[in-house]
């Protein structure tokens, strides 16, 4: 798919402010960790992700409203139709279903197997997109290729401690790198088409309300630990949901498939960094050179083509 940024100075430009807009995102939901781990401890894991969903939901629901009001607009910003609405509709359900299985999968996952080894299967990801890539006939160039040969490398040095057998955790965590390559791929095709604010509340109403209904059937939440838990719900539902993803679908509207899984990826480094800042927790020398391997992975990557 040919994106809109894509060609000459202004197609560098666009491709630029993409690329800032899937850092700043990677970089909330890099230290939007400690908030969820914190979440956890209060609420069960489908009632936190319905209570942040959910939230998330309620934080963009104004800016869809306002933006209806002024329709004209609209139609000059992103080319917005009733039909390609009535697709922000629908692209936003089949988004939510997918985080929804992405974020069930880590969450049930996580608790089978360590998380330096759920960080670093979740990352391949990045090996998933230009499979799927593949089978719509798009070869990735030998650039790319070794981009991502090098942030594979640089993953394994920041997140893996153990050894590489594979358990029942494992085995959800990789059906999450899955879903995850899965939903980028989604966006690809939707983002060109459809108003990411409209998309994006419905991707977290329809994430929040599969999850609501998941807790109420296999967990007891109660309105005691939604309010222990309100400071975390507050900070991942607003931040990490309502701004993070709809930056991302913000800037595939100019990145390709596989660049914004690049850097999408350095939400590991990110929280590495944010638990050295914020923790005071200590880099070791084998996590400061993986840190190093995967920036300088997003860094060739995002270098301009050769003419």
């Amino acid at each position: 798919m040919k994106h809109a940024g894509s060609g000459g100075e202004a197609g560098k430009e666009a491709q630029g402010r993409g690329v800032a807009m899937l850092t700043i995102a990677t970089l909330i939901w890099g230290t939007s960790l400690v908030a969820q781990r914190l979440g956890s401890d209060d609420l069960g894991p489908f009632a936190f992700n319905a209570a942040r969903f959910l939230l998330g939901s309620a934080v963009l629901l104004p800016i869809v409203i306002a933006r209806k009001a002024h329709p004209a607009k609209l139609r000059s910003a992103c080319g917005q139709t009733r039909a390609r609405r009535a697709s922000s509709v629908r692209g936003g359900m089949l988004c939510g279903v997918i985080v929804f299985a992405t974020a069930a999968f880590q969450q049930i996952g996580i608790a089978h197997t360590t998380v330096g080894k759920a960080g670093f299967i979740t990352s391949l990801y990045i090996v998933i997109v230009p499979l799927f890539g593949l089978l719509e006939g798009k070869r990735p160039r030998i650039r790319t290729l070794g981009c991502i040969a090098l942030a594979v490398a640089g993953m394994y040095l920041l997140c893996m401690r153990e050894g590489l057998a594979i358990n029942l955790g494992d085995a959800l965590v990789l059906a999450c790198a899955f879903t995850t390559a899965l939903h980028i791929a989604v966006l690809d095709r939707l983002t060109p088409y459809v108003d990411c604010f409209e998309l994006s509340c419905m991707q977290f109403l329809t994430c929040g309300i599969l999850s609501l209904v998941v807790a109420l059937l296999a967990e007891s939440p109660s309105l005691e630990a939604i309010a222990s838990a309100g400071v975390p719900i507050l900070y991942t539902g607003i931040l990490s949901c309502g701004v993070a993803y709809t930056l991302q679908a913000w800037g595939q509207k100019t990145v390709e498939p596989i660049t914004a899984s690049l850097v999408l990826s350095m939400e590991s480094v990110f929280s590495v960094l944010s638990g050295w800042i914020v923790l005071g927790q200590a880099i070791s020398p084998r996590e400061a050179l993986g840190c190093a391997l995967m920036f300088a992975a997003i860094v060739i990557s995002c270098l301009p083509r050769k003419p």
